[in-house]
């Protein structure tokens, strides 16, 4: 878990760098297929999806998961083991940002069908089954072993400067 505003920066930067890229590329293909315009249609989209997702998460879904975690979830179980708060943290961020995510993703495809909450809802649902596996079996475990060696190099250069301190 990040423990600083930087750290939740790299974490977020990664999770949604990843989340982002993947559930674009497929979420294009579900709609178009691959096509020779596959990859420009992905990489034309990126920036912007990212920019939103990054807003969600840091400004909106993030606060709201851990506020909801932390003041009514949280048991004494959990806190035996730092996974089980982060999965259940994770479980709850995917259903966060596919809701708001496939709103985007709607809007500026203008992609509204014959009934907007069916095509939303639709939506939703195969966004939700490819991001919860994706989240928990490949980004969440990369972007958490990021996060550990960047606080382990910064443990280390802590420690190195306090033995350093100490000796003078």
């Amino acid at each position: 878990m990040p423990k600083n505003f930087k750290e939740e920066l790299l974490f977020t930067a990664v999770m949604a760098g990843l989340m982002v890229l993947v559930m674009a590329g497929y979420n294009i293909a579900l709609a178009d297929g691959f096509s020779n315009h596959f990859i420009r249609e992905v990489l034309t989209g990126y920036p912007l999806a990212l920019l939103v997702a990054a807003i969600c998460d840091l400004g909106i879904i993030g606060p709201g998961v851990k506020y909801i975690f932390f003041h009514f979830i949280i048991n004494d179980y959990m806190k035996k083991k730092q996974i089980r708060i982060a999965l259940t943290i994770s479980v709850m961020m995917v259903a966060g940002m596919v809701t708001l995510m496939s709103l985007f993703g709607i809007i500026v495809t203008q992609n509204f069908g014959g009934n907007f909450f069916l095509t939303y809802l639709h939506t939703w649902i195969f966004n939700l089954f490819m991001a919860l596996p994706l989240q928990l079996i490949v980004v969440g475990p990369i972007a958490r072993a990021i996060l550990g060696a960047v606080q382990k190099k910064t443990a280390l250069k802590a420690a190195k400067m306090e033995t350093n301190s100490a000796e003078d």
